[in-house]
């Protein structure tokens, strides 16, 4: 029994630029539901045929070109995997080949750098550059300086300090013979000064000795203590007062403040008083001033002190002449030149 022939079997075909498409049976419930919202909107069928196949074929071109993206992407990264993986085994070749070579040149022990540079370097090593440039300094230094020794200590024209050593040389004896004659007449200069210096000692050793003998005859001063004791003394005598010049004693084991005493009315009986004067032919401070004439009225057990000066110039400063001051004291100008009283 032969096989029942199906009715309208489906023929697909391409005519040229066309798709042909016969006997076509669609089982799709979107692809229906379309055509019957078509076909009630009273649109062609097969204009909704016509766009399902080109907007499905477009898809489709779509989704292969997709597909072969992502296949010539997966095969290109599988390919960079295979490159890498190869750069990265040579690499490591390399690298370890390049450190075997770099140890066998700079190793620390075996390299052959390290070997040279200590040959040639090195401390320890007689060919060292250095020892060898050291030994060679050494000896041009050496011979520079034999032939500058040999140059400037020959007396020949070879020496350029020949000319300027002849000339040192005269300038220096010139200057030696010159020095020499000043210091003899700077010598006999010395002497005669030396000379004229004993003179003057001597004959100034000569006046001290004279001043000191004129001192010690004078007692200092005793010139002028002794014309106010001759001029107290007059004044006294025609006054019924007595003057005694006591500076060169002291009374009861005192002081010898005081030079002359003189007692009121004691040419008639007892003392109605005592003033003591001081004479001084130099100017006194008045602190040293009140010193000697309290010194005075104790030394003379005196009531009233006098302090006799030859001129104005002599008065203690802040003090003026016949002026009563600490109710005891006094201080007088007189003068025998002038013919004072």
């Amino acid at each position: 029994m032969e096989a029942a022939t199906p009715l309208n079997p489906t023929r697909i075909r391409l005519a040229g630029p066309l798709l042909l498409v016969d006997g076509l049976t669609i089982d799709d419930e979107t692809a229906v539901r379309v055509a019957g919202d078509r076909v009630e909107a009273g649109e062609s069928l097969a204009e909704l045929v016509t766009q399902a196949i080109e907007i499905g074929a477009r898809v489709l071109d779509r989704e292969q070109a997709a597909a072969n993206t992502d296949f010539v992407k997966a095969e290109f990264e599988r390919s960079a995997r295979a490159v890498e993986k190869e750069f990265v085994d040579q690499a490591r070749a390399v690298n370890d080949a390049l450190g075997q070579r770099i140890d066998a040149a700079f190793g620390a022990e075996s390299g052959v750098v390290p070997r040279l540079l200590d040959k040639h370097f090195g401390e320890q090593s007689s060919a060292a550059v250095q020892h060898q440039v050291r030994a060679l300094v050494h000896e041009l230094l050496t011979t520079h300086r034999e032939a500058l020794a040999k140059q400037f200590t020959s007396a020949d024209a070879s020496n350029p300090l020949a000319q300027f050593q002849q000339s040192a040389v005269g300038a220096i004896k010139t200057a030696s013979d010159q020095q020499h004659a000043h210091l003899r007449e700077m010598n006999a200069t010395i002497v005669a000064l030396k000379t004229e210096v004993a003179a003057l000692k001597a004959e100034r050793e000569k006046d001290d000795a004279v001043a000191i003998e004129a001192e010690r005859g004078t007692a200092k001063g005793r010139t002028y203590e002794e014309q106010v004791a001759e001029a107290l003394t007059a004044i006294a005598h025609g006054r019924g007062d007595c003057a005694d010049a006591v500076g060169d004693r002291s009374d009861a084991g005192r002081s010898k403040k005081g030079d002359v005493v003189v007692d009121i009315g004691a040419q008639h009986g007892a003392p109605l008083g005592r003033i003591a004067f001081e004479a001084k032919d130099r100017r006194l401070s008045q602190p040293d001033m009140v010193r000697e004439l309290d010194g005075a009225l104790q030394a003379r057990n005196a009531d009233f002190a006098v302090l006799v000066v030859p001129s104005e110039d002599e008065v203690p400063a802040k003090v003026r002449a016949l002026t009563e001051f600490h109710g005891d004291k006094l201080v007088v100008v007189w003068n025998a030149d002038e013919g004072s009283t």
